[in-house]
């Protein structure tokens, strides 16, 4: 039975559903993060500048970071004898 750890080597293939779930929240938060500095002129109505480049700045290290994070996991294919 394969488990799903985190690993001590980054140069270890990721597992894919854990590569899935990271690429689907960097996208998403990506996509986030972009609408928000497109519609930077419309959300200065609601929030001050300094807020909404806090926001989008917080989405999009967040992504990075999920995505970076998500490397570390491996798969442990050994199995232990019973």
């Amino acid at each position: 039975m394969s488990k799903i750890r985190i690993g001590r080597y980054y140069k270890d293939s990721t597992p894919a559903k854990v590569r899935k779930i990271a690429d689907s929240i960097l996208y998403g938060f990506g996509a986030v993060g972009a609408l928000g500095l497109i519609s930077f002129d419309e959300l200065k109505v609601i929030f001050t500048e300094a807020q909404i480049r806090w926001g989008v700045g917080i989405i999009l290290v967040s992504a990075f970071l999920c995505k970076f994070i998500s490397n570390f996991f491996k798969e442990d294919n050994s199995e232990k004898a019973e």
